[in-house]
């Protein structure tokens, strides 16, 4: 079975890491496949995608260094660890505190209720009528139309963050925030968070 596969296309290169690889045989398999990519590069521009396997910080940045290494261009890393809990920083909110995280592969339909300890990610949509309950943050990465509590212990910095928000309401810890059905509101790559008792969404 091959860890690392990799297309070439007209506008990026682009690197899949298997679901089930182990990461020291896809170190050990990419690096090999790097010195090849670096022999046949034509264009010093064309960016790098990283795409396929769910990858902690640790991985991700053992990837990077084996891919710059060999090929200096620009890295894209099209994994879940991008948007999800691992490091998400904001310029104008503190590092987000990072906790046990739980990923769940799925939408979930009307009446689904999902509750973890620590942090969630959603790879799919949470629809609406349905509820994702997490200890500390949440991350959708996929429409968020129902329910979402973050914090749900009482965690003040949980944040949420979804590709899409077109939800009826958020909670934060004990802080509720809902939306006027009658107002058409979406937003884009959401980051919710508490500043004292508000729920902001930027």
């Amino acid at each position: 079975m091959n860890s690392v596969s990799i297309n070439l296309r007209t506008d990026e290169v682009v690197i899949k890491i298997d679901d089930n690889a182990k990461q020291e045989d896809v170190i050990e398999e990419l690096d090999k496949k790097m010195k090849d990519l670096k022999k046949m590069y034509q264009d010093e521009k064309t960016p790098i995608r990283v795409t396929g396997k769910i990858l902690t910080n640790k991985e991700l940045e053992e990837i990077r260094e084996i891919i710059k290494s060999k090929i200096d261009v620009e890295i894209k890393f099209d994994t879940p660890t991008t948007l999800g809990l691992h490091s998400i920083t904001r310029s104008y909110k503190k590092d987000v505190e990072t906790s046990e995280t739980t990923f769940h592969k799925g939408s979930l339909r009307s009446g689904q209720r999902l509750e973890v300890e620590g942090s969630l990610v959603i790879i799919g949509d949470v629809n609406a009528g349905a509820e994702v309950i997490a200890a500390d943050n949440i991350a959708v990465i996929g429409t968020l139309r129902g329910l979402a509590h973050a914090g749900a212990k009482g965690n003040k910095e949980a944040i949420i963050a979804a590709s899409t928000l077109d939800a009826v309401q958020i909670r934060i810890s004990n802080i509720v925030k809902e939306f006027d059905m009658n107002e058409e509101y979406v937003y884009d790559n959401a980051y919710i968070y508490a500043d004292g008792d508000q729920i902001v969404i930027e």
